[in-house]
């Protein structure tokens, strides 16, 4: 098998590569002999308008990574910076503006509000942003993801392929530099899997957007421009061009290492 292993030092090279990027963070959880390190020193850029995958065993630490690059977690220490900014150095004001004006995040549970029709759900962000939402804008999004003839609708009357479609469609009308996916096809079937995983390359590859997904699924990893193996809290491996059984194949050896197969 091929690896390519990612080193540090390319992080610090050219800052200015990257649309969001990790230097030494330590993420820890709990204290004294309960104390956790989740995340454990991870350098780490993610170049601008790219489709990045993260993948690694239970309870590796990817979760928390993505969390602490999108600033919903702040390290125990060391610095992150999304599009120049430092977040380490943001108070919760300041961080909570920035996700909101700059970041876009796309969940496997969808969080859309019940009770709101589609067109409420995708503008509501915005509206609770107190920013004006044009109404061809709104058209066009729903259009460009097939949701024109659900606009009315309410989440419960969709398939989950279409509310995770509403999701998108809600961070793409902010216009985020960067997209954050956590597990974004975990629960939706392989149909709808490919749909989604087509509307966040295309928002790469013709919107120019930076996207960093979370996920267990080869397939869906093969979707990006480079996969990053996390285990124990570390970046491990990084694959270009991804196959999905190249992909597999490495997950495979992560798992079997994390239960002592291989040494």
């Amino acid at each position: 098998m091929t690896r390519t292993v990612y080193p540090k030092e390319r992080a610090e090279a050219t800052p200015a590569r990257f649309s969001v990027e990790l230097r030494q963070v330590v993420k820890v959880y709990g204290e004294g002999a309960a104390a956790a390190r989740v995340l454990d020193e991870v350098s780490l850029g993610f170049p601008h308008h790219t489709f990045t995958a993260v993948m690694g065993p239970s309870g590796s630490g990817k979760s928390t990574l993505l969390q602490c690059a999108a600033g919903l977690d702040r390290p125990t220490s060391g610095s992150v910076t999304v599009e120049g900014t430092e977040l380490t150095t943001l108070d919760e004001t300041e961080l909570t503006r920035l996700r909101r004006d700059r970041l876009g995040f796309v969940f496997q549970s969808y969080n859309l509000v019940p009770t709101l029709t589609v067109a409420q759900n995708v503008t509501l962000p915005m509206e609770f942003a107190s920013r004006p939402v044009p109404a061809d804008a709104l058209r066009e999004i729903l259009a460009r993801l097939g949701l024109e003839r659900h606009a009315h609708s309410r989440p419960a009357e969709l398939s989950g392929g279409q509310q995770q479609r509403v999701a998108i469609a809600r961070t793409l009308l902010s216009a985020p530099s960067v997209i954050f996916a956590d597990e974004p096809t975990g629960a939706l079937d392989s149909r709808a899997a490919a749909e989604v995983l087509g509307l966040l390359r295309q928002a790469v590859d013709g919107a120019g957007r930076t996207i960093v997904m979370v996920t267990h699924d080869p397939i869906a990893a093969a979707t990006a421009d480079a996969v990053v193996f996390f285990a124990d809290g570390r970046v491990v491996d990084m694959m270009h061009r991804p196959r999905p059984d190249a992909v597999a194949a490495w997950m495979a050896h992560l798992g079997a290492a994390a239960r002592g197969g291989v040494r």
